[in-house]
């Protein structure tokens, strides 16, 4: 399994220190924040890892932090994507490095804890097939990608970017595991009225074989 860490875009948030550094540079408490991520991709045993950023100068930044991985064991390569086109576009620009491989795709400003989340990271022979997500209860889910799952069996019922009513309080949290067919997938996604190709079709389009993790 590969691993993809999206640490793009303009952090306007952030604005003027982001003006100058990445978000994902910025200090969260004693450390860069992307070896947050870069932490939990560990965890789950992957060595090999995209880290795709939105200009040549955030990846000579990234460089410089983290060159190219050989001291923490790992190969870290590094791309550039032209423009926000949204997270699923991330398989795409990322298509060369994913070669026949399942990969696990994180945001490079979350982070994520807990020991019920990490020990799952231990089980990743369970992410090879299908699509694997996690998912969080929040106070307004309207801001989130919000999945609607039955009561008693978890069972996926609906998954839905952004939606002006939610139908669960359960957000996706920004990690997603897919198998090889995740590019071809990304592909055939049609930009959502945003603009931009949505994680959530790719999800759907593996349907089939959707698990959820969630804390209450």
């Amino acid at each position: 399994m590969k691993g993809i860490i999206l640490a793009g875009g303009l952090g306007t948030r952030l604005y003027p220190s982001t003006r100058v550094i990445s978000k994902q540079l910025m200090c969260l408490y004693n450390k860069p924040m992307i070896y947050y991520p870069l932490s939990v991709l560990m965890i789950a045993g992957i060595t090999e890892i995209l880290i795709i950023t939105n200009n040549e100068s955030n990846i000579a930044n990234f460089q410089e932090l983290l060159g190219d991985g050989s001291g923490l064991g790992l190969q870290i390569s590094y791309q550039t994507q032209e423009k926000p086109r949204g997270l699923a576009d991330a398989f795409i620009v990322g298509e060369k490095f994913i070669g026949t491989s399942p990969v696990c795709l994180i945001l490079g400003d979350n982070f994520f804890y807990g020991d019920e989340f990490f020990s799952t990271l231990s089980y990743r022979n369970l992410f090879n097939n299908g699509c694997r997500v996690f998912a969080y209860k929040v106070e307004h889910p309207e801001n989130y990608g919000v999945i609607e799952f039955s009561p008693n069996d978890c069972k996926v019922l609906s998954i839905e970017e952004k939606p002006r009513e939610p139908k669960s309080h359960y957000a996706l949290t920004g990690i997603y595991f897919f198998d090889k067919t995740c590019v071809e997938k990304a592909k055939a996604v049609e930009p959502s009225s945003r603009g931009e190709l949505e994680i959530v079709d790719v999800i759907k389009n593996t349907w089939r074989k959707v698990a959820v993790r969630f804390r209450h």
